[in-house]
C-alpha cells in the first residue's frame, strides 16, 4: 500500500510553540516553517495532501501536481484557493471553522476596553513617575464612560458576531446589527437598516467577511453618519474599512477612535496611511492576532487533523 504522504509548507503561520507531530500518524509527513512561490512546486511535487495557509493556490502553483488529492487551508476562509479549479482536478478542499470564536471575542473587547478607558494614558501616568507625587490616591486625566446603556452595533452577525452580541448584552448594551448580506435575520437582536445602524452605535465591531457588498463599507460617508463619540473595533477583513477614509475621520474627529486587528494588506505596508497615526492613542492596530491564542491555534491544527483523518477514511469533513 503507498505511503500517504502529507506536506505542510507554512507552518510558522500557526506559531513554533504548536506540536504537530501528530501528523506522522497519518502518513509520512514533512513540514516547512515557510515557503515562496519559487520553493512551492519542488516541496509539494510528490504531496497527496498539502496544508497550507496564505499561498495562493490556483492551476499556476498545482497544475503540475499529479498526486494532490487534498488540499487542507489552515484558516476558515479561504480566499487564496481556486475552489472550481480544484474541484475540476478532483482534488477536495478543507478548512476549519469554529477553532478562534472564543479568542476573537476576547480580542474584541480587550481592543475596545483599551480605547474606551483611555488605559494607555493612565498607564503611561503611572510608568512616567507621575502617580508617586500625586496629592490624592486617583487620578482624573482621561475622562471615559461605562458600556451599560450604550449601543453595541455588530456588522455580521454570525457566530463571533453572535457571541460578541451576548457579551456585550452581559454588560448592559443594547445589542443592534445590521445585515451585511441582506438576509440574515436573528430575533434576539434589533436588526437597523444602515443609515440608522451608524447613527445610533456608540461602539461597532465588524465581524463579517469580505465580499462585494463589504468591500469599502465603512466609507468617507458612513464615518460622517456615525457618533462623534463613537468608536469602531474591526475583527473581519482589513479592505471592509476604508483606511484613507478612517485616518480622515479620526483626524477630523467624527469619531472617537478605532481598533484594528485587520488591515489591508498583512503585514503592513510601509505607505498604509495608518502609518500617519503610529503615535495617536485614539487607533489601536493589532497584529491579525485576534484568532491565535495557543488554545485557538491548537484547536485549529487538531481541526486540520480530524479533515485528514476523516478524508482517510473516505469520509467527508469540512469540505468547501
Amino acid at each position: 500500500m503507498k505511503t500517504i504522504k502529507i506536506t505542510a509548507l507554512e507552518c510558522k503561520n500557526v506559531g513554533s510553540d504548536i506540536d504537530l507531530s501528530g501528523f506522522a500518524s497519518l502518513g509520512e509527513f514533512t513540514s516547512y516553517e515557510t515557503t515562496d512561490i519559487k520553493e512551492f512546486e519542488e516541496r509539494a511535487k510528490d504531496s497527496d495532501i498539502l496544508i497550507i495557509n496564505k499561498l495562493p493556490i490556483n492551476e499556476a502553483t498545482v497544475g503540475s501536481l499529479d498526486r494532490l488529492k487534498l488540499l487542507c487551508v489552515t484558516a476558515t476562509g479561504y480566499d487564496n484557493v481556486d475552489v472550481e479549479y480544484l474541484r475540476s482536478r478532483g482534488i477536495k478542499v478543507c478548512n476549519a471553522t469554529g477553532y478562534s470564536t472564543d479568542c476573537v471575542v476576547q480580542h474584541t473587547f480587550a481592543s475596545l476596553f483599551y480605547l474606551y478607558e483611555k488605559l494607555r494614558s493612565y498607564d503611561d501616568y503611572v510608568r512616567s513617575g507621575e502617580y508617586c507625587n500625586s496629592p490624592i490616591f486617583t487620578y482624573f486625566g482621561e475622562r471615559f464612560n461605562e458600556l451599560s446603556g450604550k449601543t453595541w452595533g455588530i456588522a455580521g452577525l454570525g457566530n463571533i458576531g453572535r457571541k460578541v452580541a451576548a457579551v456585550a448584552t452581559a454588560f448592559g448594551c443594547r445589542v443592534v446589527y445590521y445585515s451585511t448580506s441582506g438576509n440574515n435575520i436573528c430575533n434576539d437582536y434589533e436588526r437597523l437598516e444602515w443609515d440608522d445602524f451608524l447613527a445610533q452605535s456608540d461602539i461597532i465591531s465588524i465581524h463579517a467577511p469580505l465580499n462585494d457588498r463589504t468591500r469599502k463599507l465603512f466609507s468617507y460617508d458612513a464615518f460622517d453618519r456615525m457618533k462623534d463619540t463613537a468608536y469602531l473595533v474591526n475583527m473581519g477583513r482589513g479592505p471592509i474599512v476604508d483606511e484613507a477614509a478612517l485616518v480622515d475621520a479620526i483626524k477630523k474627529g467624527e469619531i472617537a477612535g478605532a481598533a484594528l486587528d485587520v488591515i489591508d494588506g498583512e503585514p503592513m505596508r510601509k505607505d498604509s496611511p495608518l502609518r500617519e497615526l503610529s503615535d495617536c492613542d485614539r487607533l489601536l492596530i493589532t497584529p491579525h492576532i485576534a484568532w491565535a491564542s495557543v488554545e485557538a491555534r491548537n484547536r485549529l491544527m487538531h481541526e486540520v487533523y480530524l479533515n485528514i483523518e476523516a478524508y482517510l477514511k473516505h469520509e467527508e469533513r469540512n469540505i468547501v
